[in-house]
């Protein structure tokens, strides 16, 4: 349709956080339990929920212009998509995800090349069959439809899972012998659709607005007045975003100080700047940073 974009949300895990973040971004998602098409206050965008695992599948045959999913599913699909921006979000935290080979902690096998005839369960069946390919080793690779981390030993020698501190896979008395791919969100589009004027611009923006966001994660602004004279030793004392920005104010030995700093050193940091003469001190929420 013409001057509308067809934009993918991740169902599932991703679903929630995703819909914070377009929030951040100025952007009002509402995703009901009843209907995978959740609105959007943008009358140029159509949203549909997808599972990640199928983002860029439905992609790369046009039928969405766009979609966020994980670096993983694009590998498993082998859909030819564009891939725009690169976002690093999660579930719970911000560190990539890491697709591992595990094995039962007495098994005895100590690296790919020990299963050779042995049983695989995993989700991401391509991704195990192109990695023992590349060593050379031929198992039999098995869908696996959950709770993977329970199967060995007894319905499988070994499992490839997805994990972000491996705690579950020790909890299930497992060991990483291997990592098969790390994996991050990103912001996907289709060959075609980013060749289209209008949907190039709109999804560039959405890129840009999505990256601002996560840019001001864990970042407040400063702002404060201090004396020309304690100027030096002030600015001095601030972990800046690049630099501050520093105005006149109405009393000329006094100008005012406009910055951004991590949100965990603000707790020191404001009175170690009261105490260089700083005053009207305000700790202010971010939601962008546009770089």
């Amino acid at each position: 349709m013409a001057n509308k974009l067809m934009l993918g949300i991740p169902k599932g895990s991703l679903e929630q956080t995703t819909a914070e973040m377009f929030a951040k971004a100025g952007y009002k998602v509402e995703i009901s339990s009843r209907s995978y098409y959740p609105s959007i206050d943008d009358p140029e965008i159509d949203c549909m929920l997808i599972r990640a695992q199928e983002m860029a599948r439905y992609i790369g045959e046009g039928i969405l212009d766009c979609g966020l999913t994980g670096y993983d599913w694009i590998v498993e699909s082998g859909c030819e998509v564009v891939e725009v921006a690169e976002l690093v979000y999660g579930k719970v935290g911000r560190k990539p995800l890491r697709w591992v080979l595990a094995v039962p902690e007495d098994s005895g096998i100590t690296s790919v090349k020990d299963l050779e005839g042995k049983r695989i369960a995993t989700e991401a069946v391509g991704m195990t069959e192109k990695y023992l390919k590349k060593h050379g080793v031929k198992a039999t690779v098995e869908f696996s439809w959950g709770a993977t981390e329970v199967k060995p030993p007894k319905l499988a020698d070994a499992i490839v899972e997805i994990t972000e501190t491996g705690s579950s896979l020790r909890a299930n008395k497992l060991k990483i012998i291997d990592t098969l791919c790390e994996s991050t969100t990103r912001f996907i589009a289709n060959k075609d659709a980013i060749k289209d004027p209008f949907k190039k611009a709109k999804i560039e923006k959405l890129a840009m607005l999505l990256k601002a966001v996560l840019a001001a994660e864990g970042k407040v602004g400063l702002m404060l007045n201090i004396k020309k004279a304690d100027l030096e030793k002030v600015v001095k004392r601030l972990p800046a975003l690049e630099r501050p920005t520093v105005s006149p104010l109405f009393e000329s030995e006094w100008v005012a100080i406009n910055t951004i700093v991590d949100e965990y050193v603000v707790r020191d940091l404001i009175p170690e700047l009261k105490s260089s003469g700083a005053t009207g001190i305000v700790e202010y929420p971010l939601n962008k940073i546009v770089m």
